[in-house]
Order: structure tokens, then sequence, then C-alpha cells
């Protein structure tokens, strides 16, 4: 699977600096949303680059440190909870993109935006942008950003919010809706680290 299609066809138009942009946890209970941006330099090899989604854990961690060695810019951003339910979760993806973007150290000439929405109701990604449907299975640069986006995210929730609420056991589940989290919601209630909005119907089978 050639993973440069993309990249090679805004080159050939005379844009240099073509990022990919991808966010992960948007489907959790409980923590931020995280998007990630990336440079990488023309057709590097990265063995084994793929949609985070279908490589292991183990995987997903070595590649991610060597993405960081070899990618000419990256970005990492959060949106938290608190916000998704402000403005809700699909404006907190795009929010959350856009702010990974903001954060290269080198300006983009186009974003490849894994995916086929890039506005919300209240945010938008405003780079100029290409999107992608599937993209992370399909494009270098949207693969590496959707690892940035989903180690750091699960780092986070396995790391800080583990140690901050350990009675939800989020190293095991990192936020999403398993049986296990619903039983220690069950058993503890909602924290400030979860997602008011997205516990309507954990609270409708407790009324």
């Amino acid at each position: 699977m050639d993973l440069w299609v993309y990249e090679r066809q805004q080159w050939q138009q005379g844009r240099t600096a073509v990022c990919g942009v991808d966010e992960a946890g948007a489907g959790p209970l409980a923590g931020p949303v995280y998007a990630a941006a990336v440079i990488l330099p023309r057709e590097t090899d990265i063995p084994g680059l793929n949609d985070s989604k279908k490589l292991t854990e183990k995987k997903r961690e070595a590649l991610f440190d060597m993405i960081l060695e070899k990618a000419v810019s990256y970005s990492i951003a959060r949106v938290e909870a608190a916000e998704i339910d402000e403005i809700d979760i699909l404006n907190a993806r795009m929010k959350a993109m856009q702010m990974a973007i903001d954060g290269l150290s080198v300006k983009p000439d186009l974003a490849l935006i894994d995916g086929n929405r890039d506005h919300g109701s209240r945010c938008a990604v405003t780079t100029p942008h290409l999107t992608i449907v599937k993209g992370d299975g399909l494009s270098a640069s949207i693969a590496a950003a959707s690892i940035l986006a989903k180690v750091s995210r699960d780092r986070y929730a396995a790391g800080e919010l583990h140690e901050k609420y350990p009675q939800y056991a989020f190293d095991r589940h990192k936020g999403y809706g398993t049986k296990l989290h619903y039983q220690r919601l069950d058993q503890f209630g909602p924290c400030e680290a979860h997602r008011v909005t997205f516990l309507k119907k954990w609270r409708a089978g407790k009324l």
C-alpha cells in the first residue's frame, strides 16, 4: 500500500509543507479529546506505519518515538472534558485539530484531515485542507498523526488520569465505556474527568 499518494499530489501542485491531522478519543466517557498534526520528510521510510487502530499498543509506542524523531514538525493538542460538554464533541474535535495545526513550528500549505468533517456549529478547520475518508489508512502523514494522538491520549488516561482517580481503573479501559468502567461508575459515580453529556444513558438507568 502506497501511503504517499495524497502527499505526492500536493507536492506536484507546488505545495511543500503538507501536514496530516487526526484525532483520538471522540468516544470515551471521560478525559479529553486529543488531536495531532504532523509534517513528515518527503517519502521517509517509517516501517509498519499504518492507521493506529490497526496496530498493537506495543507497535504504536515504538512508532510514536520514531515519528517524533523523523518529523519535520509535529504538534499535539487536546480539548478537556468540560469543554466537550460545553461545545459538543464534534466542535471539540474540530477545535483540537485546528489547535494542533496552529502548534506546528512549520506553517503547512495544506492539511490532510482524516474523515469527512471539517467543521461543527462553532469550530472549524480554517487552514486550507483536504478531507480524506479513512485517511489514517491511506496517507502516511495522517497515519502518523493518528498514532501521535492515540498514544498521547492513552498515556494520559493510563497515567495522569489513573493516578488522580485510581478508583475508576483508567489504566485498564482508558475512559471508554467498558463493562468495568460502568461498574466503577455505578460504585463511585462520575468524577470531574467524566463527560457529563456522555453519561445520559447511564444516568437514565439510575432513575
